[in-house]
């Protein structure tokens, strides 16, 4: 009841918010607004690249403090019990560790890179729809990415690319060639790669919003909606700070290439190759539909990049509907705009019962994993490591490929983004 007076007073004090769809920003009462604004009184930004557009952002995320705005939000989040209370992990060989004692695969925990999913909500994805490829790649803007964009431009192939902060700042030009194919979906990747159930709070605040500023203030102001965590790293608590603080659904994936450890003989799974990456890509794509595919690739080396070029007539061969990730999950790619050409916009936030808003992240007891869709070639993303004291395994961006247990509910577009944006009404 307390929760519920408090969500209709901070309705009745903002409002209802309603602009034109021809509008590309928003008023300054939107909450979106709040948590991003604009970097001067005429509504411009600094060019791509610019003197001012590098000033804009740290060089050390440590000696960085949170803004005033998204603090607040987290705050108020924090207090209405939408964050759980739960220890960051440690790294023990080279792995993601919780305290002893606690299970990582509990309900309370359910870490993803112990394959556990956090079911019966939309703050967290792993498959694409029967018959689907979710196409994405991990760690760009980055010089492989400039064999991967023109051929994507080629292919008129829409792609979401899940780009890390740092390396937008570091490598404007390459970022600007991504923003100029408009079929390229804009994600967050985090700022800095760091495994995230390891960070504070606050940490992950400054990881994930800074990656978010940095995209919104160089694409006019667009709100990204996805995001993934490096290492595929991430548990209820940090799923909850990204959904209930910046409105990021987290997207995992069932399946995991290897390509990033192409040529890396450091790792006991073995060493992987072109051939070994291509021979995975391969067998998937040329095996079951169900469930649809999200793959684990990268725009990180001329390798990793050639293993998707060369496996890529697969998709069209084998009947694939290949699509960037919100598109074959039917979803505007932002928060604020349906993809790259369309206008921004501020829903009617106070007008979306409170009803609508999801319940904080709280899976059941997990179930074992069922088998993977499909029998992985030789060197395959199958292989399991023990290692550290919780025995997950090695990986990149994830720890494993099993797939885990339970299914993504279902919900309209037009509710999520009802919900999306009345969960960040309630903070202000």
């Amino acid at each position: 009841m307390a929760r519920a007076s408090s969500a209709l007073f901070l309705l009745v004090t903002f409002g209802a918010v309603a602009v034109s769809a021809g509008n590309w920003h928003h008023p300054r009462g939107h909450p979106v607004h709040d948590l991003f604004k604009r970097q001067n009184s005429t509504g411009g930004y600094p060019v791509v690249g610019s003197a001012a557009w590098t000033a804009a952002y740290p060089s050390n995320i440590n000696t960085t403090t949170v803004p005033a705005a998204w603090m607040t939000a987290y705050t108020n989040a924090k207090n209405a019990g939408l964050i759980p209370d739960l220890a960051p992990t440690t790294m023990v060989n080279g792995n993601p560790t919780y305290a002893a004692g606690i299970d990582p695969m509990s309900a309370t925990v359910c870490s993803s890179t112990d394959q556990c999913r956090i079911n019966g909500t939309t703050t967290q994805i792993w498959d694409a729809p029967d018959g689907m490829v979710g196409v994405a790649f991990d760690d760009g803007p980055l010089p492989p990415s400039t064999i991967l964009y023109p051929f994507l431009k080629q292919n008129n192939q829409p792609a979401t690319h899940f780009f890390i902060g740092e390396n937008i700042w570091q490598n404007p030009t390459i970022f600007q060639e991504c923003l100029d194919d408009p079929l390229q979906d804009i994600a967050v990747h985090t700022w800095t790669h760091p495994y995230m159930t390891t960070q504070t709070d606050e940490q992950l605040l400054l990881e994930l919003g800074l990656t978010i500023q940095i995209i919104h203030d160089s694409t006019g102001g667009r709100v990204p909606k996805f995001w993934r965590p490096p290492y595929g790293d991430s548990d209820v608590r940090v799923v909850a700070i990204a959904y209930y603080v910046f409105n990021l659904i987290t997207v995992i994936w069932n399946q995991d290439s290897n390509d990033w450890q192409i040529g890396d003989t450091t790792d006991a799974t073995g060493v992987y190759t072109d051939a070994s990456v291509t021979a995975n890509l391969t067998n998937w794509l040329t095996g079951p539909k169900s469930p649809g595919l999200i793959i684990l690739e990268h725009e990180l080396s001329n390798d990793t990049v050639n293993c998707f070029i060369n496996t890529y007539p697969l998709h069209a061969s084998n009947g694939w509907i290949s699509k960037s990730i919100p598109d074959v999950l039917n979803q505007p790619w932002y928060l604020n705009s349906q993809n790259n050409t369309s206008p921004m916009v501020a829903l009617d936030v106070a007008a979306t019962p409170p009803s609508a808003v999801p319940a904080p992240p709280a899976p059941p007891s997990p179930s074992p994993a069922p088998a993977p869709p499909s029998t992985t070639a030789a060197g395959s993303s199958g292989a399991q490591v023990s290692a550290g004291v919780s025995g997950v395994a090695k990986s990149s961006s994830n720890n494993s490929t099993a797939n885990g247990a339970g299914s993504i509910a279902a919900i309209s577009t037009a509710t999520l983004l009802g919900a999306a944006l009345c969960s960040l009404v309630f903070w202000y």
